[in-house]
């Protein structure tokens, strides 16, 4: 028998709202992109190049959040798609991390390559762009923090957004330096920097990702306690083929097979199950089988 809630309307009523902040940090970063990307083409900047490079993948990460949670909300009406298309979310997260870690190579490869003669770069109009692009970010970090800890889609932009941010600050650290004193190694030595600080994070953000994808069991949430809280269900004598996954951000799904004892009342263990898995665990939606014990008899005390 299957129980749950409805979860996917919960989750698509938070995309809404996903949505229009995306909206709005998009087109605040897009029309900064071309501004930054002719400065650091002019300069010669790899930092401020490297700053441009995350900006973009900033905006193409966006652009993918949104179409991701546009097409989950779009196939929810589709009869054959009947978990929608929630998992779009998640290889939106994974594209996005494989974006920004392709950018960060780059820019590590080319700094070290400038280590050997670095190009001089005029300082003033690295300050000028960096500066803008830090209150920029921030307006945009702003916009997105709160989604962030909702979906990992809107993660995987938010993270974008903060790589971008430390790298505008590093940009306004090397155009520092070459004013005061011309040494002119700060500009690969902070890209280079600022490259080495992302990449933790892009890979946290696909670790999450690919664990969603293959069905693992969500982190925190511990299996062995949710067996053991559902064979302690009145009636239930044994729990067996129980699945925890995560279906995309927020949303845990587990199915099981209960055995009952004789006498057990169908409704009663149901609702107590469905009640202990919502209010123990946060599972919002939950698959469970009932069977009757072999051999028909009083089943003997889960030993798990």
């Amino acid at each position: 028998m299957g129980a749950g809630h409805d979860h996917g309307g919960q989750a698509l009523r938070a995309g809404a709202r996903h949505r229009t902040r995306l909206w709005w940090a998009a087109i605040l970063l897009a029309a900064f992109l071309v501004v930054e990307a002719a400065v650091a083409i002019g300069t010669g900047s790899l930092a401020l190049l490297s700053d441009a490079g995350h900006m973009f993948t900033d905006v193409l990460g966006i652009a993918m959040a949104l179409a991701a949670i546009t097409a989950a909300a779009r196939a929810r009406t589709h009869s054959q798609q009947t978990f929608g298309l929630y998992r779009l979310e998640v290889l939106a997260a994974l594209a996005n991390a494989v974006l920004l870690t392709g950018v960060a190579v780059y820019v590590l490869v080319e700094g070290v390559r400038r280590f050997t003669e670095p190009p001089p770069v005029p300082a003033a109009p690295m300050l000028v762009v960096a500066t803008a692009g830090l209150v920029v970010n921030l307006v945009a970090f702003a916009l997105l923090r709160a989604g962030a800890r909702e979906s990992i889609n809107v993660r995987g932009a938010y993270l974008e957004v903060v790589g971008d941010l430390l790298g505008s600050a590093g940009v306004i650290v090397a155009a520092g330096i070459i004013a005061l004193t011309g040494w002119s190694y700060a500009d690969p030595i902070v890209a280079v920097l600022v490259a080495l600080m992302i990449l933790p994070r892009t890979f946290g953000l696909a670790r999450s990702a690919i664990r969603i994808l293959v069905q693992a069991a969500p982190k925190h949430l511990d299996v062995a306690a949710v067996r053991e809280r559902l064979a302690a269900v009145p009636g239930v004598c044994g729990v067996h083929d129980l699945h925890l996954w995560t279906l995309t951000s927020g949303m845990e799904v587990a199915s099981a097979h209960l055995q009952l004892e004789p006498s057990a009342e169908l409704g009663a263990v149901l609702a107590t199950a469905r009640h202990a898995l919502h209010e123990d665990f946060a599972i919002e939606h939950a698959t469970l089988q009932v069977e009757p014990a072999t051999g028909g008899g009083t089943c003997a005390p889960a030993d798990w």
